[in-house]
């Protein structure tokens, strides 16, 4: 039987990704010693700078750190790792990253950007290694407005290596304080700094239309070779804190190109187009939008939709997703008036703070080191209209190959419980067949038999008949409406 990562390869392939780093990338690799030497940068090693990431994550991009300013703001540090400065324009090892665009994480294997003895070490900002980085600083009030702000290259070092699911249970009063944290004098009260700047701006945000989404996405759990759960990740404090702090800081370096005169790639997603779908589902859930694109509305409404019904709000976020359409990269001069991202309520955003994950963001790193060194642009309008078409494309094709090995995991997770009954929910019903999600284990699949009649929303129960691990296909049949469906 063919295995999972055999299948992920496959699918690398499939979509045009380079699986392997090719030997000119591996040969520059052999030929890299040690982290950056940047030369004289501003030094802020002394702060209490820390990493929060998934449990798993070993390429740490961005460190943070918050200073209470006499007027009570809080200035916000985001330090971002200078991969430019061992990755160098137009060498194989950059080459082969501006070819794949992005890390793919498939569960069963990573394939990154970036060879690992760069993401995971010489261009990752560990703990307690000194490493060069950008850093961008802004100061945020009370009410989320961020004030003041710089864009400079510096030396930090982490201090804790924390992560999304320890800090988020502490912020929350879920669970201690996480023991890289209780290691280092200070750290809670500069966690709980952070935490109320971060809020601050997230409230703001939602105010302005900032929609809050739900999808789920089983992540394959595996232990020598063998799939043995599916893991679902929740958002939590933790996880809000960098993504506030991400998304300010991606606004911060989009506004500096532009004022100093460079042109920016910027991440937008348009006013949908299929608005008018949009709210045909809230008329069927009994809610009523306005004719035209509001951000904020479309916000209230799947607020009161989480509060009303949590079961199926992920089915309900996952079609608003598809409604608003992919977002994209896209060139933009100095003075143009800006697209924006109408997921995020912003106007200004890039992307420039996973520079070991993303190429797009090693892109906006150059332009920003050139514009603070007062050089000419590293990139002309036309290559930046060629770079974004292509790092818009390869980003779809991740999200497909990750998809298509969650399907397979989830098809070779249920192989042997056929014949297995389990509760679901219907979450989509059309010509082209009717589907389900299982409420657990969380996987999705085909009603095969006895669909008719079924409508997105009903609960049932299911009969697990057959799967197909290397097409990814689970295939149900209908047992009979849940009990109080």
């Amino acid at each position: 039987m063919t295995t999972l990562l055999e299948i992920a390869v496959k699918a690398m392939k499939d979509r045009g990704f380079e699986p392997d780093f090719p030997p000119d990338a591996l040969a520059q690799l052999g030929g890299i010693r040690g982290p950056a030497e940047a030369g004289p940068l501003k030094d802020l090693t002394a702060l209490l700078w820390c990493s929060i990431d998934n449990d798993d994550s070993r390429d740490l991009d961005q460190l943070s750190v918050g200073e209470k300013l006499p007027d009570g703001r809080v200035k916000v540090y985001v330090a971002v790792a200078d991969v430019d400065a061992l990755v160098v324009r137009d060498t194989p090892l950059d080459r082969h990253a501006q070819k794949n665009t992005t890390s793919v994480y498939t569960g069963i294997k990573t394939f990154p950007m970036l060879p690992e003895k760069l993401s995971t070490d010489l261009t990752s900002l560990n703990e307690n290694q000194k490493r060069a980085a950008l850093v961008v600083e802004m100061a945020v009030d009370g009410q989320g407005k961020v004030g003041e702000s710089a864009v400079y290259g510096a030396w930090v070092t982490n201090k804790a290596q924390l992560t999304y699911n320890a800090v988020g249970a502490w912020l929350e009063g879920k669970g201690p304080l996480p023991p890289a944290a209780a290691r280092v004098p200070g750290m809670d009260a500069q966690l709980k700094l952070q935490d109320g700047a971060a809020q601050a701006l997230r409230c703001l945000r939602h105010e302005q239309g900032a929609l809050e989404l739900e999808t789920l996405q089983p992540r394959p759990v595996t232990k020598d070779g063998e799939v043995v759960d599916l893991a679902l990740e929740f958002k939590n404090r933790a996880g809000e804190l960098i993504e506030d702090f991400m998304i300010a800081a991606n606004g911060v370096t989009a506004r500096f190109l532009s004022q100093a005169g460079f042109p920016t790639l910027r991440r937008v997603v348009r006013i949908p187009k299929r608005w008018d779908k949009i709210v045909s589902v809230a008329e069927g859930l009994g809610e009523k939008l306005p004719a035209e694109p509001d951000s904020k509305a479309l916000n209230d409404f799947l607020a009161g939709q989480r509060k009303r019904d949590p079961l199926r709000f992920p089915d309900l976020s996952l079609t608003v997703v598809k409604l608003l359409g992919r977002g994209e990269y896209t060139p933009e001069a100095p003075g143009e008036k800006p697209l924006g991202h109408f997921g995020l309520a912003v106007r200004d955003y890039n992307h420039s703070t996973a520079p070991n994950r993303r190429f797009p963001d090693l892109i906006t790193h150059r332009l920003l080191k050139a514009a603070l060194a007062k050089g000419p642009a590293p990139y002309s309008r036309g290559e930046l209209s060629s770079l974004a078409a292509h790092c818009t494309e390869q980003e779809d094709a991740a999200d497909k190959v990750e998809r298509q090995v969650r399907k397979s995991a989830s098809a070779l997770f249920l192989s042997k419980r056929i014949g297995d009954y389990f509760e679901a929910i219907v979450t989509g019903a059309s010509e082209k067949g009717t589907w389900v999600r299982v409420l657990k284990p969380a996987v999705e699949g085909k009603v095969v038999q006895g669909a008719h009649g079924l409508d997105v929303g009903d609960r049932l129960r299911v009969k697990l008949i057959e799967v197909n691990v290397e097409q990814g296909w689970i295939d149900f049949v209908n047992a009979g409406r849940h009990e109080g469906a």
